[in-house]
Order: structure tokens, then C-alpha cells, then sequence
């Protein structure tokens, strides 16, 4: 049974926690004294295009699990059964058109800021609008991230809240702004680690006193907690087969594909070949992150059945349940529950100055290079890491304005949610309609899930009877949260489609095939030729080999309206105002040849 008593954290907690921030802190400073000093902008924000898949892989896990997903997917476990577990369906779709669609085209731009593309396929205009939706949602993220688990911890176990905020806002602003990207991937590496340890303990130390893990199963059996495949194609039902492992695909590929924290690990690989790879090398990594959030449900479970510590009113909210059971189960183990504090606040660290650096990247890149393009490169490292700073800085302002909202997690819903229109109307509308009592989905939220990182609140409320079904408006607001992101997806190309033919679509040959991926051409690689053209939609794709094709279009001359330059004396003076960074050197070995993508200058 739960216990009322407040717990509290003991010395040789206190003193592992501190270490979790003392190792982060070496490693940024390491890597601020050694090999370049971070002196230029590629080894600052791209870590000079260095990293084996490996770290890569590891930090971009690290950036998925962040710490509000710890909290919340133990917690949607326990209340709701193993439904959630089928959304691991979703990443292999999730990682494999990544891995083969966004992730070589990428890198063969030789882009910094994922906007940058936006600008080569679209324009000025287009890339603008992204990058400071971009900004928008990163910094209202920040705050949540960095008050949610502060807070959570300060409400079951005593410890200080505003003290754990300062301490992780500065120490990951620290590290971030002196070691730059390195640092970041290689403490999120060690975070992983981290991570891990602290929910295995908490699993193994758990089930062996609910009399293991065979107990542990039937006790989520008699609870009726195992979920069977539900096969209803409905989207307004919050949970089902279709929804998690088709509208998760989207979630995956607004993370992994388009994500600037995460395309900007790729484009630290040394290779193409490594940053391929890395996606590879994260797909089990996640489904053991998966799992193990999942078991740790089934094992609170077992521990409290229904008779949670929420219904005993020992915790406030659902997110505070996994910290006091982690505490009720640890009490007598000095020093695991600070192992498991480290685990949580590792996932905060990792998100929030994945953050920072991606912030610093984006501005850096979108907003002030373009403007200041001669710019030596001095200057602009320092206004880099500058910029990290002043980001750190203004995540703690952001946590303070986070203390004021009523709820956080519910804030973060219509914040956060994504930053599209429609997105906002439907997150807003959702919770109004909860604010009034009238709720139609428990639902648990996936923070940030078109353009930033991957984080996890479970919002409970109020189930209206069946007869009473939501319509109209009050039927979309109740869409699950697992289709927002194709929702939104959908929106933008039928909107973009539509605009298009009514004010005069661009002619195919006119578009740069290095902006585009011929994505038909290679599932109909069988077809004849003559049908492959047409798939092509009029783009100039290389004749005999469509692999080549994205290699050899790097060459071609682009406009900055997003169509191909006819003159080449216009190209270099396009380039000459865009900055090298955006046209990557390439070299034509010959004319039988495939050409050659050789390291991206700095910026």
C-alpha cells in the first residue's frame, strides 16, 4: 500500500545527482579545450562533421526521451493497459524513409538549418516562416521541459524546486555554450547511459518485491491492463492498432525526418554512410526505451493495482505518480533513488540543450548569416555561442512563466502540440471543451509533434457516456492525438495543392531535382523508362540511374525562388549572396563519372 509519509532524498542521493551534473559539465568544458576549441561554426554547431553512427544514434535517442516522457509513459501504462505499446509498430516506417529519403538529400545539400531547404525549394519567404515557427514553439518547449520534472520531483520527495530548475538551466546552458555540438552528443550519450541504468533499477528492484515478473504479468491479466489488437479504423478513438502504427509514422517522421535537433546530428556524421546508419542504429534503442517505460507501468501495477497513489490523494497528478513509486519502492536503497532523479533529469538535460544548440543553429543560419554574409568566421562562432547562451538564459525565464500556468501540461498542449494553425485550434479546442467539463478523450499527448522533440504528458479527464457522442467541432477536437501531425500534414499539401493551381503550378522542368526526392521512381524501378518520366512529374531526373540522379542534380544552377538558374554567371552570384554554406563544393570527376560531394566549407 502507498504510504502518506513524504520521502526524502538522502546524502548518497543527493551525491549522485550532483556527479550526473559534474560529469555533463567536464564534458562540455573538454571539449572547449581540445581539438578545434570550437573556433569555427562547423565545429560548434556541427561538431566538424566528425561523428561515427554510434554517438549519433545514441544522442538522437537521448533527444526523443525526454524527461516528461519518463514520467508519462509509465503513468499511461498503469491507467490505460499496454495499448500504447503498438506505437513501436510505428518506427520502422518511422526510420526507414528517413533514413533513405530525408537523410541523403540532407546531407547532400550540405544544409546547417533545415529551413535552408525551404529557401532552395520554395523561398525566402517559406524558410522565414518556418524557422521563427520554429523558435516560437522550441522556447515555450524549453520552459516546460525544465519546470515539469522540477516540479514533479519538489512535490512528492520535498526537494528544492527552484533550486533544481537553476541548477540544470545553468549547468546545460554551461556545457552547451562552451562545447557545442560535440558536447551535447557526447553528454547525451553519457545521459543514454544514465537513463537506462536508473529504470532498469527501478524495474528489477520493483518486480522482485511484487514477486517477479511472471507475477507482475498476471497481475496486469486479472487487471485486464494486456491490451489486445484493436483493429477499429476509427481516428477518433484515442488508441487502436491503425492510429498508433500509422499515425505514429507521422510523429516519427516529424522527429526523425524534418526535426532540426535531430538533422542536424545527421549532418554532424562524418559520412553519409554514418548518418544512415545512426537511424539504423536508434530503431532497437527505441524499442528498448519503449519496452522499458511499459514495464515500468506493469510493475507500479502490481504494486499499487487500483488503489493508486492519485486516488489516495498522496500525489496531486498523474505525472508525479511514477517519482513516489519510485521512491516507495527505492526507500531502502541509499542512492537508487538518485540514480533514478539522474535518469530523469538526464532526459531533461538532453532535450533542453539539444534545444539550445538547434536554436542557435536556426538563427544563426536563417536569420542573421543571410544578412551579414561576409561575416569572418570568428565573429560568427562568437555570435553562436552567444546565442546558446542567450537561449539558456531565456529557458529560465520560460520555466518561470511555466510556474504560473494553472497547468503545465495542459499549456503544453495547446503551445506545443504543433505549429501549424490547425494544430492550435484543435489542442485549444480539446481543452476548452475539458476547462467546461465536457471531455471526450483521456488523452495522452505527445508534446512537439510536427517539428520538435518527442515528450509525453498524460492529461486526465471526465468520460462522457457513450449516448452522448461529440459532433460537429466538438467531434474534430476529440481527433486522437496521434493523427495531429498527418492531420496536419494533409492540410498543408491540400492547401499548397490548391494554391498552386490557382495561381499557376511550377513547371517540373523548372524544379531542382536535388529538392526533391523521386521517391515513385525507385518503388516502380521496374516500370519502363517512358512511365518513370511521367511519374517524374516533368523534373530532370538522371535517364539511367535515379541513385545517381541526386548526386549529379547538385550541380545543376537554382534560383532563389526555388526553380533551376538557366545562366551559370547568375548561380555564382546567387551563391556568393546565400554563402557558401548553402552550395556545397562539388567537383565534376568526368564527364562518364558520377560527381563527386566533397566536405562543405564552413559557414
Amino acid at each position: 500500500m502507498p504510504s502518506p509519509t513524504p520521502m526524502r532524498f538522502t546524502v548518497i542521493d543527493y551525491i549522485i545527482f550532483a556527479l550526473l551534473l559534474v560529469f555533463s559539465s567536464v564534458i562540455g568544458l573538454f571539449y572547449a579545450l581540445s581539438g578545434g576549441r570550437q573556433r569555427t561554426t562547423q565545429e560548434f554547431l556541427l561538431a566538424g562533421r566528425s561523428m561515427t553512427f554510434v554517438p549519433v544514434a545514441l544522442s538522437l535517442l537521448a533527444t526523443f526521451q525526454s524527461a516528461v516522457a519518463i514520467l508519462g509513459v509509465p503513468a499511461e501504462i498503469y491507467m490505460h493497459g499496454t495499448e500504447y505499446w503498438f506505437l513501436g509498430c510505428s518506427y520502422i516506417l518511422g526510420l526507414l524513409i528517413p533514413a533513405h529519403i530525408f537523410v541523403p538529400m540532407f546531407y547532400r545539400l550540405g544544409l546547417t538549418s533545415t529551413y535552408e531547404y525551404l529557401e532552395l525549394r520554395f523561398n525566402k519567404a517559406t524558410r522565414l516562416f518556418g524557422t521563427l515557427t520554429f523558435i516560437f514553439q522550441m522556447v515555450i518547449y524549453m520552459g516546460v521541459v525544465l519546470y515539469t520534472p522540477a516540479l514533479a520531483l519538489n512535490a512528492v520527495t520535498g526537494f528544492d524546486l527552484w533550486g533544481a530548475v537553476l541548477t540544470m538551466g545553468l549547468v546545460c546552458t554551461l556545457y552547451t555554450a562552451v562545447g557545442g555540438l560535440k558536447a551535447v552528443i557526447w553528454t547525451d550519450v553519457f545521459q543514454t547511459l544514465v537513463m537506462f541504468s536508473g529504470q532498469l533499477a527501478v524495474i528489477i528492484i520493483g518486480a522482485k518485491q511484487a514477486g517477479g515478473m511472471g507475477e507482475v504479468w498476471q497481475s496486469a491479466i486479472k487487471g485486464n491492463k494486456i491490451a489486445g489488437i484493436d483493429f477499429n479504423p476509427d481516428p477518433f478513438e484515442r488508441h487502436t492498432f491503425w492510429t498508433l502504427s500509422f499515425g505514429g509514422v507521422f510523429i516519427m517522421l516529424a522527429l526523425y525526418g524534418v526535426n532540426q535537433a535531430q538533422v542536424q546530428r545527421y549532418l554532424s556524421s562524418r559520412s553519409e554512410k554514418q548518418a544512415i546508419l545512426s537511424c539504423y542504429a536508434v530503431f532497437p534503442c527505441q524499442q528498448i526505451v519503449l519496452a522499458l517505460g511499459c514495464l515500468m507501468g506493469l510493475v507500479m501495477y502490481a504494486r499499487y493495482g487500483e488503489n493508486s497513489p492519485l486516488h489516495q490523494g498522496y500525489v496531486k497528478a498523474s505525472d508525479q505518480m511514477v517519482l513516489y513509486f519510485v521512491m516507495d519502492v527505492l526507500q531502502d536503497y541509499p542512492g537508487l533513488p538518485g540514480l533514478f532523479i539522474a535518469c530523469l533529469f538526464s532526459g531533461a538535460l538532453s532535450t533542453i540543450s539539444s534545444a539550445f544548440n538547434s536554436l542557435a543553429a536556426v538563427t544563426m543560419a536563417d536569420l542573421v548569416k543571410p544578412h551579414y554574409p561576409h561575416m569572418t568566421e570568428s565573429r560568427a562562432t562568437l555570435i553562436s555561442k552567444s546565442l546558446a547562451l542567450g537561449y539558456g538564459l531565456l529557458c529560465l525565464g520560460m520555466a518561470y512563466i511555466a510556474s504560473q500556468i494553472g497547468s503545465v501540461l495542459q499549456g503544453a498542449i495547446s503551445g506545443l502540440a504543433t505549429g501549424l494553425v490547425m494544430a492550435f485550434w484543435i489542442g485549444i479546442g480539446n481543452f476548452i471543451s475539458q476547462q467546461a467539463g465536457v471531455s471526450f478523450v483521456n488523452a495522452t499527448i505527445i508534446q512537439n509533434i510536427t517539428d520538435s522533440l518527442a515528450t509525453m504528458a498524460t492529461i486526465n479527464s471526465t468520460t462522457v457516456a457513450p449516448s452522448a457522442g461529440p459532433t460537429g467541432l466538438k467531434k474534430l477536437y476529440s481527433l486522437s492525438y496521434v493523427w495531429y501531425s498527418g492531420f496536419n500534414a494533409a492540410i498543408v499539401v491540400i492547401v499548397g495543392l490548391l494554391v498552386s493551381f490557382l495561381t499557376g503550378p511550377m513547371k517540373g522542368e523548372d524544379v531542382n531535382p536535388s529538392t526533391v526526392v523521386p521517391v515513385l521512381r525507385y518503388l516502380l524501378f521496374f516500370l519502363p523508362e517512358r512511365c518513370k518520366e511521367k511519374l517524374s512529374c516533368g523534373v530532370r531526373y538522371h535517364p539511367a540511374n535515379t541513385v545517381a540522379s541526386l548526386q549529379h542534380s547538385l550541380v545543376l544552377h537554382k534560383e532563389m525562388n526555388g526553380v533551376i538558374a538557366k545562366d551559370p554567371d547568375q548561380w555564382t552570384d546567387q551563391r556568393q549572396e546565400l554563402g557558401d554554406k548553402q552550395c556545397p563544393e562539388l567537383k565534376m570527376v568526368n564527364e562518364d563519372t558520377e560527381a563527386e560531394i566533397l566536405q562543405e566549407t564552413p559557414l
